[in-house]
């Protein structure tokens, strides 16, 4: 990670490219990224970015806040509360700071509550509080009689995630009710274990809930009323929405190049090799196992037709050795059993995405069983012009269009092949790869936007903070 951060501070103080530092180092994704590993060398859409009243999903917030300053006026002087789950590096904690941001730069009074947080001093939770705190953000703890007087004068509190709703009755107890209808809670779960009645039981009574996508909306309606018997509340869906930052880099082809060969010569890959890669935190539930044997696959199908083609590489964004998870030992192990270390990299968890994305020329989303919740990366790789091969589940489907932004193949073991085929299409077909990546773009520039985002999320707040004047 040295060798990289000095290289790339070098290569700014050169070429004076403030926007470019601005982007490495802003909070723009939702996800962990990547810096190269030490041993080898990481939450939806359809037609529109809606803010619809169904059985909703959540919305990305973005860090730069005068983006949306036109849009949020209203915010200013209201008094905001955000609970999270826990204070790290994931999407969720993420994404809430990004909202924080986005108020603050409308004058909206803030404060952070962390309900989880450990015992022992956690540089990342610190650096990310003293982030907070010097955007004027106040960060308060999560328990006591203050953290109980600062949710009864809220305006608004947000609750991020479906487990932060622990925090409901462990903190204010029977003052609870009175804290419920200036609740929006933001959802961005989409495994069964978080339907647990411990966490969502106050659901029903809450303004609203955010969720990330119309598939994880309708799961959560189906789930609630089936498993729990309850009724979600009224529910908006809010697509993410690229930063103004990101958007900058991916919109300036000098950046893009430096980029592109400052990280391919870290990887030891050449300028015309073919680089796919997968940007998540390593996990089975992100599908990096499967996803590496269809790109073992994909060699083979190149070797078996006698194709003649660059080289091909993959890329495993969100690798975290220092963990030594079973998971990520299965993945080492089978890129040595294959003998394919050469043509496979690993790279450890970071926030620093937009490098990455300059350097590839195929993202895949490999997210298994229901899929993503949005998987904001998605939006993020169709900015820089990628293609997209994506599972045909969850969030991912409302974002990329098959056959034109990218191409959907089955989760599961039975989209290792079509995933394989895939590769080895877009590996073959320059033109169409080139092609769907400006589709991409064009979709991004129509409907992922910052600003679509933060006139949903504004039109959303309005209608939760007259619940909670007309409720209080």
């Amino acid at each position: 990670m040295a060798k990289q951060s000095s290289a790339w501070i070098t290569m700014q103080k050169k070429k004076r490219w403030p926007l470019m530092t601005l982007a490495l180092f802003s909070l723009s994704t939702a996800v962990v990224f990547l810096v190269r590993s030490t041993s080898t060398s990481c939450n939806t859409l359809s037609s529109t970015v809606a803010a619809t009243t169904t059985a909703g999903t959540g919305t990305r917030i973005n860090s730069e806040e005068k983006t949306a300053s036109n849009a949020l006026n209203f915010m200013k002087s209201k008094f905001v509360l955000l609970v999270s789950h826990e204070l790290s590096l994931s999407g969720g904690p993420l994404l809430l700071m990004e909202l924080a941001f986005l108020l603050r730069g409308v004058g909206a009074e803030v404060v952070w509550m962390t309900n989880q947080k450990p015992l022992e001093p956690d540089e990342v939770i610190y650096s990310l509080e003293r982030k907070m705190l010097d955007r004027g953000v106040q960060v308060f703890p999560a328990k006591g009689e203050k953290a109980v007087d600062i949710a009864l004068k809220a305006d608004l509190v947000v609750l991020n995630t479906a487990v932060a709703g622990k925090w409901l009755d462990a903190v204010l107890k029977e003052k609870v009710s009175r804290v419920l209808p200036k609740v929006l809670w933001w959802i961005h779960e989409m495994r069964g274990h978080y339907f647990k009645l411990d966490y969502v039981k106050h659901l029903p009574f809450v303004a609203g809930a955010m969720i990330d996508s119309h598939t994880t909306a309708e799961y959560w309606k189906n789930r609630t009323q089936e498993r729990l018997g309850i009724k979600m509340p009224e529910t908006y869906v809010v697509h993410l929405g690229n930063s103004k930052d990101l958007m900058e880099v991916a919109e300036d082809s000098v950046a893009k190049r430096v980029l592109r060969e400052h990280v391919r010569e870290s990887l030891g890959v050449r300028d015309d090799d073919i680089l796919f890669a997968i940007i998540n935190s390593v996990s089975r539930g992100k599908g990096q196992d499967l996803f590496l044997r269809s790109f073992h696959e994909s060699l083979q199908l190149i070797r078996e037709k006698k194709l003649q083609l660059p080289s091909m590489h993959a890329v495993v964004v969100g690798s975290d050795m220092n963990a030594q998870t079973k998971f990520e030992t299965e993945l080492r192990n089978f890129v040595a059993e294959k003998k394919i270390q050469d043509r496979v990299h690993f790279v450890n968890k970071t926030l620093t995405v937009a490098p990455y994305l300059a350097s590839i020329d195929v993202l895949v989303q490999n997210s298994q069983a229901r899929g993503e919740c949005f998987g904001r990366i998605t939006i993020e790789a169709m900015a820089f012009q990628l293609p997209v091969l994506g599972t045909s589940a969850g969030g991912t489907m409302e974002i990329v269009v098959n056959g034109t932004t990218g191409i959907l193949h089955p989760a599961g073991k039975e989209g290792v092949t079509p995933l394989a085929n895939n590769m080895v299409k877009l590996a073959t077909h320059v033109e169409r790869r080139l092609t769907m990546g400006k589709k991409g773009y064009e979709r991004v520039k129509e409907r992922f936007l910052e600003h679509h985002m933060s006139e949903r999320i504004a039109s959303m707040l309005k209608k939760v903070l007259h619940h909670a004047m007309t409720h209080s």
